[in-house]
């Protein structure tokens, strides 16, 4: 599962107008991380058991670390489950992204993700031989999706969500307390955030970390943006990695290469209107490397980015995308 933890959400709270609203704080676990979410209910309703129902069924269906959930059995070729509405959306959505990414995000990098001991599996032993071998099964042109059923061109094929699924789950959260009315709010679930429409008046507040080398504490802030109607998801790799022989391997596969990315880039944050589409295209961009990176997002204007990145100096440098300069809070 993507542990990489990259935001703060630092401004929780609300100043309630009394007799008018209230200020309801949630925080639980699901998918092998914290949530946290905050919103805004003139009837002060508590949703927790609903959402953390909502996590339970999306977990049932896309998660690979549940043996028995939906995605686990098209893995093993269990092939008379038909698909849900979870993963449905996922696998089109992955869809998506891989063509606009050319393949920098693929899903079918699974095997390979655990291999490199980046899954529920152990590690193997990871010869040229063995990276090959698997790269004759990665490939999202493998596998289609037609009227809830799965097939593929090879067997050996497995797909792995976990790049983006607590985008989505943010996103599925999202649209819950919208359904019941509530139009303040902001989602926060393993880092991914998604903040819609204002706290007193004025856009939610995020910080973003520095990109420090560190699996367990939160980083000091680098920078601060406000937002409102949008959904941030980072990709870092200084937070899941191993070190073998003194050489750093970390979480992100290039589907290209099977091998873990090398790259400039130490952390992509991405800002679009949906937590799933940052979420994906923050580790496709994290794979491209620096250069391709920015020609990437330079043909594609709707898409928000703010890149941390190593010099030839081991320096830290940014990159920021045009109108996301705006969104940088004067509070910093």
């Amino acid at each position: 599962m993507k542990t990489t933890l990259l935001f703060l959400l630092f401004l929780f709270t609300f100043t309630a107008v009394e007799g008018q609203t209230e200020s309801i704080y949630l925080e639980g676990f699901a998918q092998g991380t914290s949530y946290h979410i905050t919103y805004l209910d003139n009837r002060g309703r508590n949703f927790q058991k609903e959402i953390d129902r909502l996590l339970r069924r999306f977990d049932r269906s896309v998660s690979t670390y549940q043996s028995n959930s939906l995605i686990s059995k098209i893995n093993h070729n269990q092939f008379y489950w038909r698909t849900d509405p979870y993963f449905n959306a996922c696998f089109t959505k992955a869809k998506e992204i891989w063509a606009l990414t050319e393949g920098a995000f693929d899903p079918t990098v699974y095997p390979l993700v655990n291999a490199w001991g980046f899954g529920p599996e152990k590690k193997n032993a990871m010869e040229q031989s063995k990276i090959d071998s698997l790269l004759s099964f990665v490939g999202f042109d493998k596998i289609e999706l037609k009227r809830g059923r799965i097939t593929k061109s090879d067997p050996r094929v497995s797909l792995d969500f976990n790049a983006f699924a607590q985008g989505y789950s943010v996103d599925l959260v999202s649209d819950l307390l919208l359904s019941k009315g509530i139009s303040s709010f902001v989602v926060e679930i393993g880092g991914e955030v998604y903040a819609h429409g204002q706290r007193d008046g004025l856009p939610w507040h995020i910080g973003l970390e520095q990109p420090i080398e560190n699996k367990t504490n939160v980083n000091p802030l680098n920078i601060i943006f406000q937002i409102e109607n949008i959904g941030v998801a980072t990709s870092g790799n200084y937070r899941k990695f191993t070190v073998e022989n003194g050489v750093k391997i970390v979480h992100h596969i290039d589907p290209k290469t099977g091998k873990p990315t090398s790259n400039q880039l130490l952390s992509a944050s991405i800002f679009t209107d949906k937590c799933i589409s940052s979420d994906a295209l923050a580790t496709a961009v994290l794979v491209m490397g620096f250069e391709k990176a920015k020609l990437f997002l330079s043909a594609h204007p709707e898409i928000q980015a703010y890149l941390i990145y190593s010099d030839g100096g081991g320096k830290f440098q940014v990159y920021i995308t045009p109108k996301l300069v705006d969104w940088i809070a004067d509070e910093q």
